[in-house]
């Protein structure tokens, strides 16, 4: 096996065990999360389109979306799908259909699927990947509704951890054109597409990478497990992240929300 192929597989292997070992915590530190899934709610009603009838919750976590679904289009038939089986098992017993898979490689049929919702969970996926499989299940004319995040995310931390040493402590994400670029290479033309700015906020610092963990987004991201940061170097990170800390008094972490709209052509 290659080395790029290895490295894939490990590092889809550390998403799913992630956020199977956050399922039990996720919803109680997933402010952030129900934030972004209503601005993707948001983002869908601004756009006129069909109703559709099949709708696939993509990466649907816990179930936040299906809330925003059922509200949206009460009528369809919604399929939930996570690759984590412990996410799927939080799923109330009344939500839709459960599916445990993978969004690089879905496990439904051609051309089978009016709608995709997917929130917070593509950033994970190899876009052009992710993207190509969206593509081959939608219907002609459907659509995909997406909210992931763009390279600004935890800026605050990349730069606390600039001052304890030169390691990659913060995870990677691809900026917008990465995503326009990939869902072109897809057929999948953006018809609507919104950015902008959502924060996390704890007291402390030990608090905000608590609730980072307790989502399942920490040492996900490719490259070699680290020790835990020495007195010292945890001392000069807390004093490198004191200043961003807001008039209120919280510390801030910023998501980059990246919402689009992809449509595939009819």
């Amino acid at each position: 096996m290659q080395p790029e192929a290895e490295e894939r597989r490990a590092h889809k292997r550390a998403v799913r065990q992630a956020f199977d070992r956050a399922a039990a915590s996720y919803d109680a530190a997933a402010a952030l999360q129900r934030e972004i899934s209503a601005r993707l709610a948001d983002f869908v009603l601004a756009q006129a389109g069909p109703t559709p009838r099949r709708i696939l919750d993509g990466g649907c976590g816990t179930g936040h979306g299906q809330e925003a679904l059922a509200r949206l289009w009460p009528q369809a038939e919604r399929i939930a799908l996570d690759f984590a089986p412990a996410m799927l098992a939080q799923l109330p017993a009344a939500a839709a259909a459960r599916l445990c898979g993978d969004l690089e490689s879905l496990p439904l049929a051609d051309a089978s699927l009016d709608a995709v919702w997917s929130s917070l969970a593509l950033q994970w996926c190899e876009p052009a990947t992710a993207l190509g499989e969206i593509a081959r299940v939608l219907t002609p004319g459907g659509r995909a509704w997406i909210a992931t995040l763009g390279p600004e995310t935890l800026w605050e931390l990349r730069a606390a951890f600039a001052a304890v040493d030169d390691d990659r402590h913060v995870i990677s994400f691809h900026p917008l054109a990465h995503w326009l670029e990939s869902a072109a290479s897809a057929g999948l033309d953006c018809t609507a597409r919104d950015g902008s700015r959502v924060y996390a906020r704890a007291a402390d610092l030990k608090r905000l990478l608590r609730d980072i963990k307790q989502i399942g987004a920490h040492r996900i991201g490719p490259g070699r497990r680290r020790k835990p940061l020495g007195r010292m170097a945890w001392h000069r990170l807390e004093a490198a992240y004191e200043r961003h800390r807001l008039a209120d008094g919280s510390l801030p972490a910023s998501y980059d929300l990246i919402l689009l709209c992809l449509e595939r052509p009819a």
